[in-house]
């Protein structure tokens, strides 16, 4: 091995150096938690997950053989939000991802992702796949009288166009739900693989639906960290029981080389509740993976 050990890395994402926008991949983080509806802390997240990046930077993906730390990747540090204020937090989002072509978010709560969304079907001029990961459908039309906080995020996507429904596809779904939100959910046209699905599945016959219903539309993946048992994620917001093993997750995306991703984020990491940071390394492998791919 070369260059300083682990422990010494940089604190950016994999140990980057560059921090200009002009790369081809760009992480940012999103330090936003006020849309939680449990416990909060994922502001902490970004800070976390790059500390826990470390530990990838010492070789090659063991399967796609690309070092996603050698592609042409910056982080450019923490975007700006509007202290207290969720809608005026969202529109800066918007703003600042708005001339990034290829965003990696790090968050912050799943609320961000309507504001990354808005940025990125913009940029591609039509509605994209998504791929989301949760345990929950975050398609209620409103949180606890709340219009935009964490669990509305995909009700307002597909309302307001920027995701196709017909080629949205949710993975790991397990949380308690209404009935009527679950239905209207099915009704738009979106895939619902619950997490008893996954295990009842493999990751090839899982990956396989992924791309059947995804196809060649440019695609987003959003990532809440939840859709991973607390057994292996514990430090998030909502966590349920259930969920998938950080194996499954990782075995899945691997099998995602052929899709056509234009962007993605991993929210709701808090990290006042992990033990020995294996909530923060499973996103930080979860964004690696998807570097990989990338480059692969």
């Amino acid at each position: 091995m070369t260059g300083p050990p682990t422990f010494a890395i940089r604190p950016s994402f994999l140990g980057v150096a560059r921090q200009d926008a002009a790369a081809d991949l760009v992480v940012a983080g999103i330090p936003l938690d006020i849309g939680t509806t449990n416990r909060a802390g994922a502001r902490d997240g970004p800070r976390a997950i790059r500390q826990a990046s470390r530990m990838l930077v010492d070789g090659a993906h063991p399967t796609l053989w690309t070092d996603p730390a050698t592609l042409s990747l910056a982080d450019v540090g923490d975007f700006r939000i509007a202290l207290g204020d969720l809608q005026a937090s969202l529109a800066l989002i918007e703003q600042q991802a708005a001339g990034i072509a290829h965003l990696i978010a790090l968050g912050g709560d799943h609320g961000i992702t309507l504001a990354l969304l808005r940025a990125a079907a913009k940029r591609v001029g039509t509605p994209l796949a998504l791929l989301h990961f949760d345990a929950h459908v975050d398609t209620w039309p409103d949180n606890f009288g709340q219009a935009y906080a964490h669990g509305s995020v995909f009700f307002h996507a597909i309302n307001e166009g920027l995701v196709d429904p017909q080629r949205m596809i949710q993975i790991g779904i397990r949380s308690p739900v209404q009935r009527e939100v679950w239905d209207w959910t099915l009704a738009q046209g979106v895939r619902v693989l619950s997490a008893e699905h996954v295990h009842a599945s493999s990751a090839d016959a899982v990956a396989t639906e992924i791309r059947e219903t995804i196809g060649d539309a440019p695609a987003y993946l959003s990532f809440d960290i939840d859709v991973l048992d607390p057994a292996f994620a514990p430090a998030t917001g909502t966590p349920e029981v259930g969920g998938l093993a950080s194996w499954q997750a990782q075995a899945i995306l691997r099998r995602l080389t052929a899709l056509r991703f234009i962007g993605m984020d991993v929210v709701e990491v808090a990290p006042a509740y992990d033990v020995a940071e294996i909530t923060a390394l499973a996103a930080a492998t979860i964004v690696w993976e998807y570097l990989a791919l990338q480059g692969g």
